[in-house]
């Protein structure tokens, strides 16, 4: 059950399952979740995608993002994969959801309704080299400019995202 992601109608309500992979080669619209730890020094913790990776390898990105379980909240599926991934256990708040669909590499489309989450943590990462080839903190500030000179070194839903995070993050500190 854990190559399998949870299809999902607009509404978010669950619709079916389906292979992960499969659901991506389709197109068909899935829950998934994305993270945005930041530091006591207001800057975020990107990852780097590792590369063998079946889409998106190599790419920057935000914390950590995947995909709920079947019958797991996104909530608790960020919490799992953030540690997973990162090696980091923080206290995740929720920040809001959106919808989108991208076009990537090999003939596969994203299409996500995105449960985005976001936390500090001080905490040193311990990265699964499997999923995270690297990890940088970076100014907000910084980030914008390089996501706006260099598009292609980022994952297509941190692009997606980004400009709301950074808005939502502004308005809770």
């Amino acid at each position: 059950m854990q190559d399998q992601v949870v299809l999902v109608n607009e509404e978010d309500e669950a619709v079916g399952l389906m292979p992960k992979l499969e659901a991506h080669q389709k197109g068909m619209l899935h829950r998934a979740f994305s993270v945005f730890i930041f530091n006591t020094n207001g800057e975020m913790l990107l990852q780097r995608r590792a590369f063998g990776k079946y889409h998106s390898e190599g790419l920057w990105s935000n914390t950590c993002c995947s995909h709920p379980f079947p019958d797991e909240s996104a909530h608790h599926a960020a919490v799992r994969r953030l540690r997973e991934e990162m090696g980091i256990t923080a206290g995740l708040d929720f920040l809001f959801t959106f919808q989108y669909r991208a076009a990537l590499e090999n003939g596969l489309t994203e299409n996500e309704l995105d449960h985005v989450f976001w936390g500090i943590s001080d905490e040193k990462p311990l990265i699964n080299t499997e999923e995270v080839s690297d990890f940088k903190y970076i100014k907000l500030s910084d980030l914008k400019k390089d996501l706006s000179q260099n598009p292609s070194r980022y994952t297509e839903w941190l692009k997606i995202c980004f400009d709301e995070v950074s808005e939502k993050i502004r308005l809770k500190k």
